[in-house]
């Protein structure tokens, strides 16, 4: 690993991360400080509504049951849509850095013409990837629990659960990320790579909705990287969605390698 271009990545990405990190530390907060007051207020009132309750399934990307307890309103703050923006648009915006950024930016000469080797330069941009997203999401949970301890009405919900969610959350950003470098890898304009992820995710995230909503989209929704994505089966159950951690490992590493041979084996013309 390079010294120096590990930390010339470093010194390109900390100010995004700090400021997605922040976000997502506010928002957690808010979220663990507002959504449980509404539990008792609303659970008899959504059961009685079943579009309510069809909505709330939609929005959490699984069957609720027949009760709506603690656990429904607290993974809220994990599968929020602006949540997951956060967390896909650091994921993209990080992982489409190289090639396809420095391209853009006409500093991909500059940047292969260091004594380093494309994987070289691949796997630097990985660990700089990896680390931010542990700095995103780990001040997102830390801002949960912040949110979580300021209401003194309800206790805080066992840490242990929530790492859990946040280590299926970070499989999640890995596969995300994994798309990012294959696109990129391909790309030759940044603004384009940034689209085609954004679209593709879009994609994914409306089937996941539709499987719960449309009898249709069900079969085919294993397509959705959502669906490996459920937070509040984690905090109802205990457990560990094993299979769906392995399912979003095993689809960035494959992304993420599949991206490194385009990128080693393409020929990049900057004129």
């Amino acid at each position: 690993m390079n010294r120096g271009l590990l930390i010339k990545s470093l010194r390109e990405v900390w100010i995004a991360t700090m400021l997605f990190a922040l976000a997502l530390m506010v928002l957690e907060a808010i979220f663990a400080y507002v959504l449980p007051t509404f539990a008792d207020q609303f659970s008899t009132f959504l059961l009685q509504l079943e579009f309510a309750q069809r909505m709330l399934q939609a929005l959490l990307g699984t069957d609720i049951g027949d009760q709506i307890g603690p656990d429904v309103f607290s993974s809220m703050a994990w599968v929020h849509p602006v949540v997951l923006a956060i967390i896909a648009a650091h994921a993209t915006i990080l992982s489409t850095r190289v090639p396809v950024g420095e391209i853009d930016r006409g500093t991909i000469d500059m940047l292969l013409g260091l004594p380093v080797s494309r994987w070289g330069v691949y796997r630097c941009e990985l660990v700089v990837f990896l680390a931010s997203g542990l700095v995103v999401i780990g001040m997102g949970l830390a801002g949960n629990q912040l949110g979580a301890r300021l209401l003194e009405s309800k206790p805080p919900l066992a840490v242990q659960p929530l790492l859990v969610v946040v280590i299926n959350l970070f499989c999640l950003y890995f596969a995300i990320g994994g798309l990012g470098w294959l696109v990129a890898s391909l790309s030759d304009r940044w603004g384009k790579a940034v689209a085609v992820v954004f679209t593709i995710l879009v994609g994914s995230f409306l089937l996941n909705f539709l499987a719960q909503v449309w009898p249709l989209a069900e079969p085919v929704s294993f397509l959705s990287v959502l669906n490996y994505y459920q937070p509040m089966l984690i905090l109802r159950d205990g457990g560990w969605p094993v299979t769906d951690m392995v399912v979003l490992t095993v689809l960035g590493v494959g992304l993420w390698l599949a991206g490194g041979l385009c990128f080693a084996r393409r020929d990049i013309c900057t004129v």
